[in-house]
């Protein structure tokens, strides 16, 4: 999971465009919007939160039921950008230090 986050805090330095559509540029919006439709549409729930650079907040969002995550990137104003979705979501659980993988 570090290396995602690691990696998602690298796109999260990038500039997002405005008002971006789904014809493979980043989709954007207002926070509260797109995390709603996340909720609604695919039951998806925040799973973990990270600061990235320029202030940018890096969360993982996902749906246990659907088995679909999304990445999202909101920025200080408010404005929200899906970097990425998929399925097959899935939690790992981490041995304790010192316990055999």
């Amino acid at each position: 999971m570090n290396r995602i986050m690691g990696a998602v805090l690298t796109l999260a330095s990038l500039t997002f465009p405005a008002g971006a559509q789904s014809n493979g540029q980043l989709i954007c919006g207002q926070r509260d919007a797109i995390i709603g439709t996340l909720s609604s549409r695919y039951g998806e729930t925040a799973r973990s939160i990270g600061m990235g650079p320029g202030n940018r907040i890096v969360e993982v969002y996902a749906s246990d039921e659907t088995g679909t995550w999304t990445i999202t990137v909101t920025s200080a104003d408010g404005m929200t950008c899906l970097m990425a979705s998929g399925a097959s979501y899935e939690t790992l659980v981490q041995p304790a230090p010192g316990e055999p993988l």
